[in-house]
């Protein structure tokens, strides 16, 4: 299984950008999956999560992206998106998307991709 994220870049104070994280290989089904940021001497942070369950689908954000940002997935392409609007200095980072596999053979890994880079500047 490989996630391959795409869509970071320099934006100004304020812009947006649109992440993607596309996973592929033998999946059978994905129940969370969703977006971290590291910066340079800092943990690898949460930024949002999109778990689907028997009860449907809920969404968790970080208390310092809410209302900016906005996670959805596109079950039928494995992929899970993240709209970043009003972004701000802090948001600079690299962001990695993260997705917990169940695989065709019913086991279950934790998956990482490459990271995109965010640069915000003023």
């Amino acid at each position: 299984v490989q996630l391959q994220a795409s869509g970071g870049g320099l934006v100004q104070a304020g812009g947006s950008l649109r992440l993607s994280c596309a996973a592929s290989g033998s999946i059978f089904r994905i129940t969370v999956m969703g977006w971290y940021r590291q910066v340079p001497g800092k943990q690898r942070e949460l930024v949002a999560t999109t778990t689907s369950g028997t009860s449907g689908t809920r969404l968790d954000y970080a208390d310092a992206v809410k209302g900016r940002f906005t996670i959805s997935k596109d079950n039928a392409k494995n992929t899970v998106y993240l709209q970043m609007n009003s972004l701000k200095h802090e948001d600079a980072a690299v962001y990695y998307c993260n997705a917990n596999v169940q695989r065709r053979d019913s086991t279950w890994s934790a998956y990482w991709g490459q990271g995109t880079l965010v640069t915000v500047s003023s």
